[in-house]
């Protein structure tokens, strides 16, 4: 086998790799969506420029190839001489100018949604209003999400900017949420740069030492409906260490009733550890004051 055919099938089985990976080709033409109204958005403006480019494409290559064939070099053929033509260079110019005001136009109208979250929904967990600047009346349940080597931490608190919580200081790995509640995200790293991301919930957004960055998900009722909830799976999107690959992430999203449930699982859970702790530290000083 030839140097060539060897990195043509090489090129060829790596492609198909990963374009078969379910994370690698996500929706394959467009970002993942169906967790959140704000992926929903994203994905569907995704696919209204890749229609335009798909149309702008086939237009331009369809001219192009009837150009070759039609005007192609043959015997005793002379080519005409053509300096330009005034309307069609003007025609292509507008054209290009309306493709481009029209993308822009939706872009800025379907920005609002993905930026601005919905208060939470009338099914959703109940929050007394908060000074948060987001949503507009602020009520979300607000989730501090910090990145460190390498795994993710998640504080539940009224507004991150307080440090109060709920009772339930913080989880690893996995946050749980209430559906048809609107949650907003503080994210930030104690370390170095990673990049908070669950492709189904909406983009994915920088964790940075020392800035804290500000997004939202808003996860619809049907997927708190079965036993256990639904889980969206991420994983950090920027290159952070030597274990990077094992820096993944999880959203269950369950019912309110089972959020509220495991909320006060939680502060048990914490409550007892720090007993357990106290009476550890307790027995420590008091065998280190007994010892002559």
């Amino acid at each position: 086998m030839t140097s060539r055919r060897l990195l043509l099938t090489l090129l060829v089985v790596v492609t198909g790799a990963l374009v078969l990976a379910p994370i690698a080709s996500a929706d394959l033409w467009s970002p993942e969506s169906g967790g959140s109204p704000n992926a929903d958005d994203i994905d569907w403006l995704y696919k209204f420029v890749f229609a335009v480019a798909i149309i702008v494409f086939v237009g331009v290559e369809g001219v192009l190839l009837y150009s070759v064939f039609k005007f192609k070099a043959r015997k005793g053929a002379v080519a005409a001489q053509i300096r330009g033509n005034t309307r069609l260079e003007i025609g292509w110019t507008v054209g290009a100018a309306v493709i481009l005001v029209i993308l822009a136009t939706l872009t800025f109208v379907k920005l609002d949604d993905i930026r601005n979250p919905p208060d939470s929904g009338p099914d959703g967990l109940q929050l007394a209003d908060t000074s948060r600047r987001l949503p507009p009346n602020g009520k979300s349940l607000n989730i501090c999400v910090n990145g460190q080597q390498y795994i993710w931490r998640y504080t539940y608190a009224d507004d991150c900017r307080t440090g109060k919580n709920l009772g339930a200081p913080f989880a690893y790995e996995e946050m749980v949420v209430p559906v048809n509640t609107t949650v907003t995200l503080d994210i930030g790293s104690q370390d170095v740069a990673h990049s908070w991301w669950i492709p189904k919930l909406g983009g994915k957004f920088d964790a940075i030492p020392g800035y804290t960055n500000h997004t939202w998900f808003k996860v619809p009722g049907k997927f708190g409906l079965k036993p256990g909830g639904t889980v969206f799976f991420g994983q950090c999107a920027e290159l952070c260490g030597r274990n990077h690959a094992n820096m993944t992430a999880r959203v269950r999203a369950v019912s309110v009733d089972e959020y509220q449930r495991w909320l006060e699982q939680r502060k048990t859970d914490i409550k007892a550890a720090e007993e357990a702790a106290a009476a550890e530290r307790k027995k420590l000083d008091s065998s280190t004051t007994q010892t002559p």
